[in-house]
């Protein structure tokens, strides 16, 4: 009966045996960029990767490019282990938030835990390798939960790429989109102007009303946008405009304030111009919630990996964007750790689109690969032991996110 060391021990070796496959299916990814819900290839090569190395393959699962990989079961110890692998990219600029790497972690961890249980001779618990699509747009890992696939699921994880730093905790905002559509009166600029209501001075004003509601901010919230639509040319005014805010707080009870404020912002400016005004939210997407026994368990796997995480008092003042993770943090115990690679380039750049394929990113990857694969090996020999103090730090969790 394989001891806990000897499996850790057992997983990374594993990892480091596919280091080639595993480098080269992350640039099939990379050198492939699809963007949100529209990653086929990326789910071919990943679902064909998975299968071919002994896992049961669910593909198209619930969206047409997520996919379920499985191995072992819960008959032993009733635990069932969920790795992340997110696979889109930006439009225009590419992986530029290093999902390919992501996707490459996860399939690296599975297959880290997957050979650990081959070797004991019997499964310790139960592997789900979940790939989930469209975490840049509206968050395939919303889809999944609305299908119930994280029913069976006691504990999920992931790790996300950024540059320099290693955070095993970060502070991921909860967000909410809000599209805005003003609707005017179309007429000659020249000759009639009016007649017409125009609904790119709403947009304008609606921006402005946003730019100017920053000063009464909390320091914690974040608040961007663009204006999509403006009209067609400068001759018409404008009988149409769009616009698209995202709205940042570190919880979602913040979150429902900051949207009703938002929503202000828009119907003054449609008052004031005279337009009708129409808003959508798309998901929302939850804070994460980093589950303190497994941030423990993951942070001493990758110490012992030779991984330096920013302080803890340095690392709580970082805001690390916002992600669907979040929403599986509300459902069950996760964890969505952060690592550094060596650039000065920030995610959602070029220069980040550049690193994230470059084969310095390949270490650290394989590194938090390993981590991840260790810290499913640590839950699954501990068993209901650990898992009892996990449910208990979720229960926590969930008290303190609805205060």
């Amino acid at each position: 009966m394989a001891d806990l060391k000897s499996a850790k021990q057992k997983a990374c070796e594993a990892i480091d045996k596919a280091a080639t496959d595993l480098n080269s299916l992350s640039q099939q990814i990379w050198m492939n960029q699809e963007l949100s819900y529209e990653e086929y290839h990326a789910h071919q090569v990943l679902t064909d990767y998975l299968e071919k190395n002994g896992f049961n393959v669910d593909r198209k699962f619930v969206v047409d490019t997520a996919f379920r990989a499985t191995f072992g079961s819960q008959e032993n110890c009733g635990i069932n282990a969920c790795v992340i692998c997110e696979y889109d990219a930006l439009p225009e600029i590419g992986h530029a938030c290093g999902h390919k790497m992501i996707a490459e972690a996860g399939a690296g961890a599975g297959l880290g835990i997957k050979a650990a249980m081959e070797v004991a001779g019997r499964p310790f618990g139960k592997l789900t390798v979940l790939g989930t699509p469209g975490e840049e747009k509206d968050g395939g890992k919303i889809n999944l939960i609305e299908a119930d696939v994280f029913k069976d699921i006691d504990l999920a994880m992931m790790v996300h790429p950024t540059n320099t730093h290693c955070i095993s905790s970060p502070s991921c905002l909860a967000i909410q989109a809000l599209d805005v559509t003003f609707h005017g009166k179309a007429s000659h600029a020249a000759y009639a102007p009016w007649e017409g209501v125009n609904a790119l001075d709403a947009a304008v004003m609606y921006y402005q009303n946003m730019s100017v509601m920053r000063q009464q901010m909390k320091p914690t919230w974040r608040i961007h946008g663009v204006i999509s639509n403006g009209g067609t040319k400068p001759n018409i005014i404008p009988e149409k405009s769009e616009v698209t805010f995202y709205l940042r707080t570190p919880t979602a009870v913040e979150l429902c304030e900051l949207k009703e404020r938002a929503i202000a912002c828009a119907e003054g400016a449609a008052k004031a111009t005279g337009c009708k005004m129409e808003h959508n939210f798309p998901p929302t997407y939850a804070n994460v919630i980093s589950n303190n026994t497994l941030v423990k368990l993951y942070t001493e796997n990758a110490v012992n990996l030779g991984v330096n995480f920013l302080p803890e008092n340095q690392a709580d003042n970082m805001i690390m964007g916002s992600t669907d993770m979040g929403n599986v943090s509300y459902v069950v115990p996760s964890i969505h750790p952060f690592y550094g690679l060596q650039t000065d380039s920030v995610n959602h750049s070029h220069g980040f689109t550049a690193a994230s394929g470059a084969p310095e990113a390949q270490e650290p990857t394989l590194v938090h690969a390993k981590a991840m694969a260790m810290t499913v090996l640590d839950v699954f020999f501990q068993g209901e032991d650990i898992m009892k103090q996990i449910r208990e730090d979720f229960t926590e969790n969930m008290k303190e996110n609805e205060s």
